[in-house]
């Protein structure tokens, strides 16, 4: 069976608990999850005994391609995707409609309920994306590929790194070893942050210099297709000062218990506890103000989450970063991450950059 249709499927079981005719899905993340559809600006209705992909003429053909086995709805030019919905919803004979409250705007729910009073308009949240906490061989496939890419493109800027290069010019030249190495993009807008902007967690590259500072923090993915890869690692630029060796070791050591502690049955948030308290426990606690890591796929930030609230149990074919971090204003940051998929028997660390000090020091 096809694998789009034993989701849809998985979620037509799951649709008879909630007592709806059918979900529309309007996260175009999931359409394309539950489709193989890789455009956007398409909405699927899924029911009990089938589904409706509602697009646009732009798409025909590749929609001929990607998903010919659906039905389809292709909106007149002109006509807007509102009129599209009414149209399905109404031959559909649809009486009480699940709605992805995470993802339809209050503005199209107020229309939709306007257009339609005699249709009960229920919301729902999560439904796709507790399917896609899962991944199969396929997806893991994409993963894995994604991850050598991403580092093939980083051993790339490794070698050839220079004092004198920018934070930006590094940024730009991942992405363009990622396409070398067939990736579709870049799987988010990298960080590469000199000195004291390593801690920020999320900086943006600017014209500072890699010899500005003594570490250089790089957080990297790439996207394969559709699905990303996600690590980070910190380089020492010249000497290793105790300082940076210090908190580079307790974030190392974080790391390496928490990802050791993962496997089926663990609750997301007593990983995240492990990590938290060796950081905790140096001294360092206030300055971890992050979860220790999310699940990557489709998006490059999705479920589950490994923080200190999450109430997820770990499941085989979960794939989760781990990337606790030490931020200190004025000096900067430390960050460690690596991708790590939950199997049977425990865990397999995807991601192989070395993690060490002394195996990332630029001269």
């Amino acid at each position: 069976m096809d694998r789009c249709q034993e989701r849809r499927d998985k979620l037509r079981h799951d649709l008879k608990k909630t007592g709806v005719d059918a979900l529309l899905v309007t996260n175009f993340v999931n359409v394309t999850y539950l489709t193989g559809f890789t455009g956007d600006d398409s909405y699927l209705l899924v029911r009990h005994d089938g589904q409706v992909l509602l697009s646009d003429p732009r798409y025909t053909t590749q929609l001929g391609e990607e998903c010919a086995d659906l039905d389809l709805h292709i909106r007149r030019p002109g006509a807007s995707m509102l009129q599209s919905v009414l149209k399905v919803l109404d031959s559909a004979g649809v009486h009480r409609l699940g709605i992805e409250a995470d993802s339809m705007s209050v503005s199209l729910w107020d229309r939709i309920a306007g257009k339609l009073p005699n249709t009960e308009l229920v919301p729902t949240s999560g439904m796709v994306e507790k399917l896609r906490l899962i991944k199969d061989r396929d997806e893991i496939a994409q993963i894995r590929k994604a991850i050598w890419q991403a580092e093939k493109a980083f051993g790339v800027l490794r070698a050839a790194l220079r004092l004198e290069q920018t934070e930006k010019e590094l940024a730009d030249e991942l992405e363009h070893q990622y396409r070398l190495f067939g990736a579709k993009d870049c799987g988010f807008p990298s960080i590469v942050a000199v000195g004291p902007r390593a801690a920020l967690p999320h900086a943006a590259p600017t014209r500072k210099r890699v010899g500005e500072g003594e570490m250089l923090l790089v957080d990297w993915g790439a996207n394969e297709r559709l699905y990303k890869s996600d690590l980070t690692r910190v380089l020492a630029v010249g000497k290793i000062s105790p300082k940076l060796r210090r908190v580079h070791g307790v974030v190392l050591d974080a790391q390496t218990q928490a990802i050791a502690a993962i496997r089926p049955g663990m609750p997301a948030q007593e990983v995240d506890a492990v990590a938290r308290g060796i950081i905790a426990d140096a001294g360092y606690g206030r300055n971890f103000g992050h979860g220790l890591g999310h699940g990557i796929g489709l998006e490059v930030h999705e479920g589950p989450r490994l923080a200190a609230k999450s109430p997820t149990i770990l499941r085989p074919g979960m794939v989760v970063t781990v990337e606790p971090g030490i931020y200190l204003p004025g000096w900067g940051g430390v960050r460690i991450e690596d991708d790590v998929l939950v199997t049977r028997s425990g865990r397999e660390v995807l991601t192989s950059v070395p993690r060490q000090l002394e195996h990332v020091i630029v001269n």
